[in-house]
């Protein structure tokens, strides 16, 4: 008979490079035996995992507001259109703080893991007295001399300036800060300041921070703190590191079966739909000047589809990283951390073309480990992306580099470390301690 191990309750809001990592996570506790609650949107419930011992349950949460990005994402022309949109997702938002808090009710756990994007998590691991631990796959909390935080991309401010940086992690506190107090009296909390450490309990213990991603891509800092832990990538396959699972419509398999390896570019959530048209010209027009085979990915916007006009070029909606990026000769894509992770991890030479966020951060990562050129500003895309794309195919030592950095992280088990870390959070073990499929 199974022991009892911990009740994990697992929340994460976003695209589906958001939600990927934590329904890893919860399969992987589950295989070790113990129970999970992943509150994801309703459009994710085909990634939750059923492979116990253990047993995941999902509990929607925040359906409504994906819906709502969904629809407004495609009609934005740039990120100052995105921060005007902030108004009407406010009640989205509180819908959502509300179902996490049905989900924690419903399963009781024993901690909470909580993405920074559901603001209710640290309010909801207060109030029932467990652990909560704060979890994002980019070094965004903590400070460190080491690097600024990823929102200025791959600059130094030398050790102190970098350290000061952080000072900006507690926007959320600030913008949201009304939501936050409104929310926690709904739950019998009292007000927390706007400016209020997210890196400290009330009672001043630390927060427990899990890093998601690789040191062979970021070296973990020699200053960072034993609650911040860099445990590798979470990774959820389709049945395996080369998606032997997942069953490519006809016309992309016998693509890839007629000619030389093409190279993939998508730039996936990033629908500035008003400039679709252009990237799509620009991409087109890049991939012919160099004489490459392509496979285009629209996503949800961010490049108009439909038919490319050339043999050579396959336009498709989208397809699996895992199974898709180690088919392919090299990748071109917006610089998300899951992107990266996959284009690296399948060890081939990438191209970051960032619009905004973390994204210029990870493409001064792949250039500084020598796994891609220097990454192009997506309103440069027009007028530099035939060079840059000449220089990511043409250049050796990308490849060479990209290929080792893809076995390191192969060789890594992010998924185990993070089993581990979360048994040592909750003070408990299970049973059966595989993470790994």
């Amino acid at each position: 008979m199974r022991q009892p191990g911990m009740h994990a309750l697992i929340m994460s809001f976003g695209t589906r490079g958001d939600i990927q990592p934590y329904a890893a996570l919860a399969g992987a506790l589950a295989r070790a035996g113990h129970d999970v609650t992943l509150a994801v949107p309703d459009a994710f419930a085909d990634l939750v995992p059923h492979d116990g011992p253990g047993t995941v349950t999902h509990h929607p949460a925040g359906s409504g507001m994906l819906r709502l990005l969904r629809e407004i994402m495609p009609e934005l022309s740039g990120p100052r259109d995105a921060l005007r949109t902030l108004g009407i997702m406010t009640s989205a938002m509180r819908e959502l703080n509300t179902e996490c808090w049905a989900a924690a009710r419903a399963a009781r756990p024993d901690v909470v893991v909580y993405h920074p994007k559901t603001l209710a998590g640290p309010h909801i691991a207060e109030a029932l007295g467990v652990p909560g631990v704060l979890s994002l796959p980019l070094p965004y909390y903590t400070p460190t001399r080491a690097h600024p935080m990823p929102f200025f991309g791959g600059r130094s401010f030398g050790g102190r300036g970098n350290r000061a940086s952080y000072a900006l992690n507690r926007m959320s506190g600030i913008m949201y800060g009304g939501m936050i107090n409104d929310f926690r009296r709904q739950i019998g909390l009292g007000r927390i300041g706007r400016l209020a450490d997210p890196l400290k309990n009330l009672d001043g213990s630390p927060v427990h921070t899990l890093y998601p991603y690789s040191r062979h891509i970021l070296p973990v800092p020699a200053d960072y703190p034993e609650s911040a832990h860099v445990t590798g990538y979470w990774f959820l396959d389709h049945e395996g590191v080369d998606g032997g699972g997942w069953e490519p419509p006809a016309q992309l398999a016998d693509f890839l079966a007629t000619g030389p390896a093409p190279v993939y570019v998508g730039f996936g959530s990033m629908g500035f739909g008003k400039g679709a048209d252009q990237r799509r010209d620009a991409v087109l027009t890049a991939l012919k000047a160099n004489g490459l085979r392509g496979i285009v990915a629209t996503g949800w916007g961010g490049i108009t589809p439909g038919e490319s006009g050339s043999d050579d070029v396959l336009v498709i909606e989208g397809a699996p990283h895992d199974w898709l990026f180690p088919r392919v000769a090299a990748v071109v894509h917006h610089g998300g951390a899951g992107s990266t992770a996959a284009g690296l991890r399948a060890g081939r030479p990438t191209l970051v073309v960032p619009f905004l966020g973390d994204q210029p951060f990870w493409g001064a990562r792949v250039h500084a480990i020598g796994a891609g050129p220097e990454p192009l500003a997506a309103n440069r895309l027009a007028r530099g992306l035939a060079g840059r794309l000449g220089d990511l195919t043409g250049t050796t030592s990308y490849s060479h580099r990209a290929a080792e950095v893809g076995a390191a992280i192969r060789h890594e088990d992010g998924l185990g470390a993070g089993v581990r870390v979360m048994e040592q959070i909750a003070g408990v073990t299970a049973t059966d301690t595989s993470s790994g499929r």
